[in-house]
C-alpha cells in the first residue's frame, strides 16, 4: 500500500503550435517521416572526421534509415526482434535506433566502453539476433562471447578498417546492408513505409539497462509513449526549438543520451552534432557552440579545474583582472541571469567582465551559444554551480531516472536553487512515503522490467507510482531536495543519521578529490576512503617542485594528506551546522592508491560506486579505519591496466585522523527545542 499522502504536480504548460502533434506521429519513424518534409534541408546530424565536420539532412537521414532497413530486412530481421548496439556516438549508430524502430525490432544499446563478459549478460538476457557495431574491437568482443550467445545470428559493422579478412558468414558491413536495401526497394519503393505504419505508441520503443549497481542491470521496457510525452514536455518545458543544436558525447546506452540527443531531437528537428573522439570532445565542444547541452558534474567540475589550473600558471596581471571580475559576477550574475533588480554600476562593471573575462571564457569553453544547460547523475557542488550560473549559463539541475524515461523534476527558470533539482516535471506527480523515500507516476513510467516480473513488482505499484529507492523531501519552495539512496541511509551506533552520499558530495566537491567512498552505518563513526584528482593535485605538485612517479606515489604524500585534510576538516565544519547529520563527522580516512575503475568492478559504466563490492574487495582496509590503534592499512588488489593487462597493486596506505566540529550553537538550540516539542505532544 502506498504511503504519503501529499501528491505534488506541475503546473500545466501552454499549448505548443510550432511541435508536431505525438498522437499522431506517435512513433520515432513516423516523425521522420515528417521532419524530412518539413524540415527537409535542415541539418539533422553532424559529425567531425579527419578534423572536419559533415552533415546530413533531415531528408538525406530518411533516405539513409530506409535503404539501411530495407537491407537488414533482407538480412531476416523481424517484428520483435531485438537488435543490440555497440559503439561510440556515431550517426550510424543513431541510425540503427531508428532502423529498428521502422522494422518493429527493439534496440537495445550496450555501453561501448564495457569488457566482453560484462556485454554477455544483456546480450543474452534481452535475446539478441541481431547486433551493429561501430567497429573491430567491438567485433572482437562479440566473437569472444558468440558461443555462449546462441540466439545471435548477424552481426552487422560500420568501419570496415581491420575486419576485411575476417571470414565468418555471420558478419556483414554497413555498406553492403545498404546495396541490399537499394535492391530491396528497387523492387518495392513502399516497403518500409508500410512497416512503419504498423507502429503503435504502445509498441516497445528501446530496451535500456540499469547500470546495476547491486546485481546484474535490469531491461527497462520503454514504450513510444513513454520515451515521446517525457521528451516533448521535457522540450515544451524549455522551448526548444529546430534550429538548436547539441553535441551527444555522452554513452548512447545511458537514457540520458537517449532523450536529449535522439527522443528531443525527433520531436523539436534540432541537429546532434557528434564529437570526432572521445578525446575531442571539449575541442568539438568550443568549434560547435551548441545551444542545449547536458553533462554530469563531474565533467563541469573537470571543465572549472582545467580553468583554474590555466589562471594559476597566467601572469600576475591577468590572475588580478580573472579574480575581480569573477568576484563580482558572483554578486550579480546570478541575479541578472534570473531577471532580478540590480544597480546600473553593476550592471555596468558585468558587461565590462562579459568583453574581458567571461565572453572569452565561455567561448574558450564553448558554452556562448548555450540557452539550456542540464546536470544530473550527482549532486554538483554549489561553489561551481553558482560559477557557471554567474557567468551566464542557463545551467539547471534535474533529477530523474531509467524508469521515467529521464525526467521527473526539473528546475524552472527563475526558480533556481543548488540545494535542489527542482521541481515535478510535466505531467509528472510526486509523493514522499512515509519513510522518506520519494515515489513518482507520469506518462513517462516504464512499462515492466524484461523477464522480471518480481522487481517490477518491487519498483512500481498497481497504479503506476515507481519507487525510486532514493530518500528526499520537498522544501517550503516546492522543490525536491535529494539526501541519498534510501538504502544506504542508515545510523551511527550513536543513533546519528548516516547518509553516505551526501557526505562524499561534501568531498567531491573539492577540485582535489575525484572520489569519495564513506562508511559508517552501523559503526561507531564516519570514515572514508579518497580518491585525489590526479590533474588538479598533479598541477598543485609541479607548482610546488614536489616530484613523484605515479598516482600512487602522489597519494602517499604527505603534504597530500595534509590538503586533503583540510578538505575533510572544512567539510566537518559544515556539517556540525546541520542538526540531522553533525553527528556524522568524519573521523579517519585514508588516501586509496588507485583509482576506483569501472573496469576492476568497483564503479559502474556511468561511474555509480558499487559499494557492496568495494566493501568485500577492500575488507583489510575499512578494518584498519575502524581500529582506532592502527596507523596504517594494506592493500593487495588485482588491477586491469588501459590496455586490458591484469596485474596486482600491493600498497601500504597511511590513515589520518581528521579534527571534529562541536555542533553549533543553534542546530544544539534547535535540537533541544524539537525535543521539548515531541515531549510536550507525547505528553510527558
Amino acid at each position: 500500500m502506498l504511503t504519503g499522502s501529499k501528491t505534488y504536480t506541475a503546473a500545466p504548460l501552454p499549448p505548443a503550435p510550432d511541435m508536431p502533434d505525438i498522437d499522431v506521429y506517435d512513433t520515432f519513424p513516423k516523425l521522420l517521416r515528417y521532419n524530412a518534409v518539413r524540415l527537409g534541408d535542415q541539418p539533422s546530424m553532424r559529425e567531425k572526421s579527419f578534423g572536419i565536420w559533415q552533415s546530413w539532412t533531415w531528408s538525406q537521414v530518411k533516405e539513409e534509415i530506409y535503404r539501411y532497413a530495407a537491407g537488414m530486412k533482407e538480412l531476416g530481421v523481424q517484428r520483435g526482434d531485438k537488435i543490440a548496439i555497440i559503439g561510440d556516438n556515431r550517426p550510424r549508430m543513431y541510425w540503427t535506433i531508428c532502423m529498428a524502430q521502422c522494422l518493429g525490432a527493439v534496440p537495445v544499446p550496450i555501453y561501448q566502453d564495457s569488457v566482453a563478459e560484462e556485454i554477455l549478460f544483456p546480450l543474452e538476457h534481452a535475446e539478441v539476433r541481431f547486433a551493429v557495431v561501430e567497429d573491430q574491437e567491438q567485433v572482437d568482443k562479440l566473437l569472444i562471447i558468440k558461443d555462449r550467445l546462441p540466439k545471435l545470428e548477424t552481426i552487422v559493422y560500420d568501419e570496415e578498417r581491420g575486419i576485411r579478412d575476417y571470414t565468418e558468414t555471420f558478419l556483414h558491413s554497413y555498406r553492403d546492408t545498404l546495396a541490399l536495401g537499394d535492391l530491396a526497394l528497387a523492387k518495392n519503393s513502399l516497403l518500409i513505409d508500410d512497416e512503419i505504419d504498423q507502429g503503435t505508441t504502445n509498441d516497445i520503443s528501446i530496451i535500456p539497462y540499469t547500470s546495476g549497481t547491486t546485481g546484474n542491470p535490469k531491461g527497462v521496457l520503454l514504450s513510444y509513449r513513454n520515451v515521446m510525452r517525457a521528451a516533448y514536455n521535457g522540450a515544451r518545458f524549455e522551448g526548444l526549438k529546430s534550429t538548436d543544436q547539441s553535441l551527444a558525447y555522452l554513452p548512447i546506452a545511458w537514457i540520458g543520451d537517449h532523450i536529449f540527443s535522439y527522443g528531443q531531437a525527433y520531436i523539436c528537428g534540432f541537429c546532434v552534432a557528434c564529437p570526432e573522439s572521445s578525446d575531442t570532445v571539449l575541442t568539438d565542444l568550443r568549434e560547435l557552440g551548441p545551444s542545449y547541452f547536458f553533462a554530469p558534474p563531474r565533467i563541469f567540475e573537470n571543465i572549472l579545474t582545467t580553468v583554474m589550473i590555466r589562471m594559476e600558471d597566467a601572469s600576475a596581471i591577468k590572475r588580478k583582472v580573472f579574480n575581480y571580475f569573477m568576484d563580482h559576477a558572483r554578486r550579480v550574475g546570478v541575479k541578472i541571469l534570473d531577471g532580478h533588480t540590480v544597480g546600473l554600476w553593476d550592471r555596468f562593471l558585468y558587461a565590462l567582465g562579459g568583453v574581458l573575462v567571461y565572453g572569452p571564457l565561455k567561448n574558450v569553453l564553448g558554452f556562448s551559444r548555450v540557452r539550456v544547460g542540464y546536470t544530473a547523475g550527482e549532486a554538483i557542488g554549489p561553489d561551481i554551480f553558482s560559477f557557471y550560473r554567474s557567468i551566464g549559463i542557463n545551467l539547471k539541475q534535474l533529477y530523474g531516472s531509467t524508469e521515467a524515461a529521464v525526467f521527473v523534476t526539473i528546475q524552472p527558470n527563475g526558480e533556481i536553487y543548488d540545494d535542489t533539482v527542482g521541481t515535478p516535471a510535466p505531467e509528472v506527480e510526486l509523493r514522499i512515503a512515509d519513510n522518506g523515500e520519494v515515489l513518482f507516476r507520469s506518462p513517462g513510467v516504464f512499462v515492466e522490467y524484461f523477464k522480471n516480473e518480481a522487481a517490477t513488482k518491487e519498483t512500481k505499484t498497481a497504479d503506476g507510482w515507481v519507487h525510486t529507492g532514493d530518500a528526499g523531501f520537498m522544501d517550503d519552495r516546492g522543490h525536491l531536495k535529494i539526501i541519498d539512496r534510501a538504502k544506504d541511509v542508515g545510523k551511527l551506533n550513536n543513533g546519528t543519521l548516516f547518509a553516505p552520499k551526501y557526505i562524499e558530495n561534501k568531498l567531491k566537491f573539492f577540485p582535489n578529490i575525484k572520489e569519495v567512498v564513506a562508511f559508517g552505518n552501523g559503526r561507531d563513526y564516519c570514515a572514508c576512503f579518497i580518491n585525489i584528482d590526479l590533474e588538479a593535485v598533479g598541477s598543485w605538485a609541479e607548482r610546488n617542485n614536489l616530484s613523484y612517479a605515479s598516482f600512487q606515489d602522489l597519494s602517499s604524500r604527505r603534504e597530500v594528506y595534509d590538503i586533503i585534510k583540510g578538505h575533510v576538516e572544512q567539510v566537518n565544519r559544515d556539517l556540525a551546522q546541520e542538526e540531522m547529520v553533525a553527528g556524522s563527522q568524519i573521523t579517519r580516512f585514508l588516501l586509496l592508491p588507485k583509482m576506483l575503475d569501472a573496469d576492476d568492478g568497483e564503479l559502474t559504466r556511468t561511474s555509480k560506486v558499487r559499494r557492496s563490492f568495494i566493501a568485500e574487495k577492500y575488507a583489510s582496509l575499512i578494518d584498519a579505519l575502524y581500529d582506532p590503534s592502527a596507523k596504517t592499512g594494506s592493500i593487495k588488489s588485482e588491477i586491469t591496466f588501459e590496455d586490458g593487462r591484469k596485474g596486482m597493486l600491493e600498497a601500504t596506505v597511511d590513515i589520518y585522523e581528521a579534527t571534529q566540529t562541536p555542533p553549533s550553537h543553534t542546530s544544539t538550540k534547535v535540537a533541544q527545542s524539537k525535543r521539548r516539542a515531541k515531549r510536550r505532544c507525547q505528553g510527558e
